[in-house]
């Protein structure tokens, strides 16, 4: 009954679908399972309307796996080996795992019993509990999982303080931008607040450009790429602060949501250093990364990175195909400004020979010591070679000179071809990764704004996940853990991985004397 009258209430609310999803082992209270035949029959006497059954079966387990998965099983895969060549026989089994972006082991016994535990307390219907050993984290998404599968929010309550915040988009345009604004929307109003949706970033703030968004204003923007609320590269200096404080204070702003990359982040530093001079300003900002190039500060992964990922991965995989045919080496020009994860991952995860980074730099010597590699890989029968090159990783050695180079100096052993992939990676709907990310930030993001807005003195701050937590970092930390000239943060994880990147990029095993200058993981 309570499924019944949520879907119609959604009919009523506007929405044109309805969509029930069904886990194969799901049981009910008695324990009976919960077949979707069985939902069928409830829905359509319910209803009275025509249900069909879509059952994806083994469809789930088929395809090309994404650039995580990749990635994934390689890390996992060298912490496996040197685990094992590490440890003695005496060793107790372990399961290699990941947390946080970081190699996990785990006592195999302890993993057993955990999982046996979990499954005991579902036979005996103890679900509470079963719940809570999944985890927190797992806790908190399912409880955001159902505020934004309501149909309509929760009235506010008799009393209390209804807040005034605005959402907008800043930076360059990232995939999952659109998730975190819906769900920022409607996890503010389903608790009695009112949300102001900004078109086009600071510049739109600036103009006064918004409106007051709605719970079925946002309705189906989760799948959707790009921006609907719009956004540039706009930061506000000079009049444009004045513009800025003039529009907070006519529409009452209490505060503010910036969901970007980073333009977005400077733009909230400014108006956070410009408080002195203007009061309006003096309300809770919270910054959420959302970027392809994945160079923001207090933050692993930004909103969008992971899907840009994927776009590189499909491309260079057909790529990759044409090379075969035909022994070329390709070299794939990935974006990223300076910051190498896009070039570095997608190298990780689609077997590069090669990955050129401006974290460290190109050089002639370099280059010939590649091109070597590559002649004699190709004389030995490899078919195909490819080096991926971050977009600014050197302003002389461009991809252009280095097809010419390495095809004029490779004595026909191999044609060379450039690719560049360009705002292809911009592009795209958001991956589940993108999306799922961005619906918890924006509900911890939100929930920050609310617990600063009723403080005496309200602190801004930028969202990240770190080490498998999520934490927020003061606004005005932000200079000290950037690197502004490179627009890229001062520590990057992702650096350890190119001892990884290396080993596996090498033509062949190399001797025990030989050394790695790679960084350890």
């Amino acid at each position: 009954a309570e499924m019944i009258a949520a879907l119609k209430a959604g009919r009523e609310a506007g929405r044109r679908d309805a969509i029930v999803v069904v886990a194969e082992g799901a049981t009910d209270s008695r324990g009976q399972r919960i077949t979707s035949e069985r939902l069928r029959g409830v829905l359509e006497a319910g209803l009275n309307e025509s249900v069909r059954i879509t059952v994806l079966g083994h469809v789930q387990r088929g395809g090309s796996p994404s650039a995580f998965d990749r990635n994934l099983g390689t890390i996992m895969g060298h912490a496996a080996v040197e685990t094992l060549l590490s440890g003695g026989a005496d060793q107790e089994s372990q399961v290699i795992g990941m947390q946080g972006n970081r190699v996990a082991r785990i006592p195999l016994a302890e993993s057993v019993l955990k999982s046996r535990e979990i499954n005991e307390l579902l036979e005996a219907h103890q679900y509470s509990r079963a719940l809570e050993l999944r985890g927190k984290s797992f806790t908190i998404s399912l409880n955001t999982l159902k505020t934004l599968l309501r149909a309509l929010p929760h009235p506010p309550r008799r009393g209390q303080r209804r807040l005034r915040l605005a959402v907008l988009n800043a930076g360059a345009p990232a995939p999952g931008m659109n998730a975190a604004v819906r769900a920022a929307v409607r996890i503010a109003i389903d608790q009695g607040h009112v949300v102001f949706g900004v078109r086009r970033g600071f510049q739109g703030l600036a103009e006064d450009d918004m409106q007051e968004m709605a719970w079925m204003s946002v309705n189906g923007w989760a799948p959707l790429g790009g921006s609907e609320l719009g956004t540039n590269r706009v930061v506000p200096n000079g009049p444009d602060l004045y513009s800025v404080a003039k529009t907070l204070e006519k529409r009452g702003i209490e505060g503010i949501l910036v969901i970007g990359g980073w333009e977005g982040y400077m733009g909230a530093y400014r108006l956070f250093e410009e408080r002195v001079n203007f009061p309006a300003f003096d309300i809770p900002i919270v910054c959420l990364p959302a970027t392809i190039d994945n160079n923001l500060p207090g933050t692993e992964l930004s909103i969008g990175a992971d899907t840009a990922l994927n776009s590189i991965v499909t491309v260079v995989d057909k790529i990759k195909q044409s090379a075969v045919a035909e022994r070329r080496c390709y070299i794939v020009e990935v974006m990223g400004r300076r910051c190498g994860y896009l070039a570095l991952m997608s190298g990780l995860a689609t077997g590069a020979e090669r990955v050129y980074l401006h974290e460290e730099g190109v050089t002639l010597k370099s280059m010939k010591e590649d091109l070597d590699m590559l002649i004699g890989g190709f004389r030995e029968g490899k078919r195909l070679g490819l080096i991926i090159r971050n977009e600014n990783a050197n302003p002389t050695y461009s991809t252009s000179f280095m097809s010419s180079l390495f095809e004029e100096e490779s004595g026909g052993a191999f044609a060379v071809r450039e690719s560049i992939l360009g705002h292809l990676q911009q592009g795209g709907d958001p991956s589940p990764f993108d999306r799922i990310q961005a619906t918890r930030l924006a509900r911890r993001c939100v929930g920050y704004l609310i617990e600063q807005a009723a403080g005496e003195r309200p602190v801004g701050a930028f969202i990240g996940m770190e080490a498998g937590h999520t934490q927020f970092h003061p606004l005005e930390d932000m200079p000290r853990m950037m690197d502004v000239p490179n627009r890229r943060p001062k520590q990057q994880w992702w650096l350890g991985l190119r001892t990884i990147n290396n080993a596996l990029a090498r033509s062949g095993p190399t001797s025990l004397g030989d050394e790695d200058d790679g960084t350890d993981v």
